[in-house]
């Protein structure tokens, strides 16, 4: 992408009136643009679309990383920017990444920890200052990742159907280390730390199963569609996704069981929950974005962008 066009569109006024989303009470979600080279903006309630931040080509995944603020990985570029979705702002745009793949938020508020296959490390960011602290090398491609509640442990899968997966130990979030791999039962796709902090689920990246972990030990195994299957997690649930079977699932926490299946688009693989037991699903393949209850109830299906890979709420 011609960086001067870049710089020119970020400085020029935004593709909508930022009065119309600073609304405090308006719930909102961020949704990449794949092909498009913008980050969309939702208005949750509606459903509908208030506007763009533009960004550099290829923006594959968003993350929320403090109050407003989020980090969109552009993989084929190996850019990281951190836009204000509630300025509608680009505040910074990092180099030096192989091939960032995917952000996990740090309680503080300050720090953020993203995947990098292309170099096969995770690294730690200042998401205010817009700089890197450090890295830690995890011997693979580094890919869909999470940090436990209390800030500590992070576990990352290193690939999209991985043999492996790493745990770092991130309580000084400067300098993540490298604890141990491990192999799970089946090759992995998708990592997500329960509520609790105690529990992990793991999701695969072809087999039709999923594994819940208990301080690194394995205590279940679960059978579900096709993967690769996405997670996230509410109050004593699970949301699972299957963008291949086009399925959302709640399952119970305690034992696995399906509560609520409901058909989203073919295509909806990432999945978030967030406040008020909102869920979002996005389609790489039809380009819409899924709005759900904590029930698993489909809200709205707003149509976005021609593909989009993935989503965040901003507040």
């Amino acid at each position: 992408m011609n960086r001067r066009r870049f710089l020119a569109l970020t400085a020029a006024p935004f593709l909508f009136r930022a009065s119309s989303v600073l609304g405090a009470t308006i719930p909102r979600a961020l949704v990449t643009c794949d092909t498009e080279s913008r980050i969309a903006i939702v208005d949750l309630v509606a459903g509908r679309v208030l506007g763009s931040i533009p960004v550099a080509s290829g923006p594959k995944s968003v993350e929320r990383v403090g109050t407003g603020l989020a980090l969109v990985c552009h993989t084929g570029s190996g850019l990281v920017t951190i836009v204000d979705g509630r300025a509608g702002a680009v505040r910074h745009v990092l180099h030096g990444f192989g091939e960032p793949r995917y952000t996990a938020r740090h309680p503080d508020g300050v720090h953020a920890f993203v995947t990098d296959s292309g170099r096969g490390v995770v690294g730690a960011l200042d998401v205010r200052r817009g700089v890197v602290l450090g890295s830690v090398d995890l011997g693979g491609p580094a890919r869909h990742v999470t940090l436990a509640p209390d800030g500590r442990t992070l576990w990352t899968a290193l690939g999209s159907s991985a043999s492996r997966v790493s745990i770092v130990d991130v309580s000084d979030p400067a300098r993540p280390r490298l604890l141990h791999n491990f192999s799970p039962p089946f090759l992995a796709h998708d990592v997500g730390f329960f509520p609790d902090g105690q529990r992990t689920w793991i999701t695969a990246g072809t087999a039709e199963a999923m594994a819940v972990y208990d301080a690194g030990r394995r205590l279940r195994l679960l059978r579900t569609d096709p993967g690769p299957q996405h997670v996230t997690f509410g109050t004593g649930v699970a949301y699972v996704t299957s963008g291949v079977a086009g399925t959302f699932r709640l399952q119970s926490l305690s034992d696995g069981s399906i509560r609520r299946e409901t058909r989203v688009p073919v295509g909806s693989y990432n999945v978030q929950s967030g406040p008020g037991g909102l869920v979002l699903t996005p389609s790489l393949v039809h380009g819409t974005l899924c709005v759900l209850d904590a029930r698993g109830r489909l809200v709205h299906t707003v149509k976005v962008s021609a593909s989009s890979h993935d989503a965040c709420f901003v507040f």
